[in-house]
């Protein structure tokens, strides 16, 4: 699958695990639990996404990568959460046991609490900020903090809980899934695009792509927890029909899950094409996405 090439990997993930590294004894147990989760592997999406488009836009490599890592440790944040037994009550992530399961709940959700604000903590560090341009830097924070908030991320959680064995309709399903999954990855883009400079009208449609790509991401994974294997999907299979999730699959059924997942596959490659050199890599992208199997 696309994404970051074997030195660009090792770089992402001794950056990620530098930021994470504490010495301080009575802190120790903290920090085991925060690099226990985010330096599980993953296919660091976001990540990706964010270099990528910064990199279409001109900028570089070394000056995304704070903000990269940082998005990623608000993304593990939402993980660690997410299987939490008041929330989807997982066993398994990644392949290994979540994250309360090793170090109990309350270390799980000091762990969650710890890199979410570890995550600004780094984006608006002087040495990120030099980088960027004090700008740049505030705007790309800004994105983020909106986009995991109660309009984004937390916001598309919520409406998953409270539709928990309800009839849901497909606005709201829809509504649901862009704040879930869309908008950590609207995020992203966004972020990349800033970073680098680009005008506000390339970075709403570097948005709206990530959006898109977001809505077919979930309608994939909605449709591995019904069809995938747990060796590969890395999670338990079966556990939004166990837990009354509603999904695509529920609404739609697996054909026209699939359907809608190219649907949306289309909608984000069109938008895709509107960015500098018609965003091939970001169609290719999208096209592997859709056909993985974890």
């Amino acid at each position: 699958m696309i994404g970051f090439s074997a030195s660009e990997k090792e770089r992402f993930e001794k950056a990620l695990g530098d930021y994470l590294r504490e010495d301080h004894p009575l802190h120790r147990e903290l920090a085991d639990a925060m690099r226990y989760s985010a330096l599980s592997g993953g296919k660091r999406l976001r990540p990706y996404l964010l270099i990528t488009v910064c990199r279409m836009f001109g900028g570089d490599f070394d000056s995304a990568l704070p903000y990269a890592c940082a998005l990623e440790m608000i993304h593990t944040y939402s993980l660690i959460h997410d299987d939490l037994p008041a929330m989807d009550n997982d066993d398994l992530r990644r392949g290994r046991p979540t994250n309360h399961k090793v170090f109990g709940e309350a270390s799980a959700i000091l762990a969650g609490d710890a890199l979410l604000t570890r995550a600004f903590e780094i984006m608006l560090s002087e040495e990120s900020v030099s980088a960027v341009g004090a700008q740049r830097a505030l705007k790309a924070a800004s994105i983020l903090a909106e986009k995991a908030g109660f309009r984004g991320m937390c916001g598309g959680q919520a409406i998953d809980l409270a539709y928990e064995g309800k009839e849901i309709t497909p606005e709201i399903l829809l509504s649901m899934d862009l704040e879930k999954t869309g908008a950590l990855l609207s995020a992203a883009a966004g972020m990349g695009a800033v970073l680098a400079g680009a005008s506000r009208d390339a970075v709403i449609k570097a948005q709206e792509y990530a959006e898109n790509l977001g809505v077919a991401f979930q309608i994939t994974d909605d449709l591995l927890d019904l069809t995938g294997e747990t060796e590969t999907f890395g999670k338990p299979i079966g556990s939004d029909l166990e837990n009354g999730k509603s999904t695509y699959v529920s609404l739609y059924g697996a054909d026209g899950a699939r359907a809608q997942a190219q649907l949306y596959t289309e909608k984000a490659k069109a938008a895709a094409s509107f960015l500098p050199g018609g965003g091939k890599e970001l169609q290719t992208l999208a096209d592997q996405l859709i056909r993985r199997t974890y």
